[in-house]
């Protein structure tokens, strides 16, 4: 076989098994134009415009698919990619969304980008402008600001008696107020530096974090303890937003 037909049928069949999508197709999920995304989102302006040019492409249905993506096998790590991206967050049903997993969610952007995890360097490789500025990180710390506000104020209107119901439910199988168990007593433990407890064998992570327990700081924790303390012993968390400020309110008294 001459060479040139032999390169010709390898293009033909790295373009043909291109339309296969061993990680799912994230191409189905119909795009409705970049200027629709996040049209009734409540987030300051600089942040949205920063997670629409830097982020949509894989955590949103606004992908833009260069020539490449179609030809395998780079076709299924990019679509690989954007299927996973899309499973942690889509931009495209921000407005869809509980308030509480966007709290959660917006936390967790600026906590990506401060750090620089996000976008990921394979991303960066092919698209050099994608790397988050200085002061596309500052636009996004913002979100986390409001955050941070939003989760203290909501803390702030807890039921401390179903507090209670929680607390019972979803933590005495390592917590208990008044003494120690797998997890340090929780008695006084508003307004208490975390790792604090004499005697008690906390992770490095929660001993070293220089948290101290309030409205703020329990929401964050409750919320995902990972994205708060890196390195914790915790595989736990609550869920649900009302839950969370009934645990805080009976947690404060």
């Amino acid at each position: 076989m001459r060479p040139w037909i032999a390169a010709a049928l390898i293009v033909a069949a790295a373009v043909a098994l291109g339309y296969v999508h061993p990680f799912g197709n994230p191409r189905v999920q119909p795009a409705k134009g970049l200027g629709t995304l996040l049209e009734g989102a409540t987030m300051p302006t600089d942040a949205k415009t920063v997670l629409m040019k830097k982020c949509a492409d894989c955590h949103s249905s606004e992908t833009r698919w260069p020539v490449y993506a179609r030809i395998a096998p780079g076709s299924w790590l990019i679509e690989r990619d954007i299927v996973e991206a899309r499973k942690k967050m889509d931009l495209s049903h921000w407005e869809q969304m509980p308030a509480d997993k966007q709290q959660v969610l917006t936390a967790k952007i600026f906590e990506k980008a401060k750090s620089g995890d996000m976008p990921p360097l394979q991303y960066q490789l092919l698209h050099w402008t994608a790397k988050l500025s200085k002061a596309d990180v500052q636009a996004l710390s913002m979100l986390g600001k409001s955050a941070s506000g939003s989760e203290a104020a909501l803390a702030g209107h807890g039921d401390a008696v179903q507090g209670k119901a929680v607390f019972e439910k979803r933590c005495t199988g390592c917590h208990a107020m008044a003494v120690d168990r797998e997890g340090p007593r929780l008695a006084g433990v508003y307004g208490r530096r975390a790792g604090n407890i004499p005697g008690f064998t906390y992770s490095a992570g929660l001993k070293n974090s220089d948290v101290t327990w309030n409205d703020a700081t329990l929401e964050k924790w409750l919320s995902d303890p990972d994205l708060m303390v890196p390195d914790n012993n915790i595989s736990f968390s609550v869920p649900k937003a009302e839950e969370r400020r009934n645990l805080i309110a009976y947690l404060k008294q």
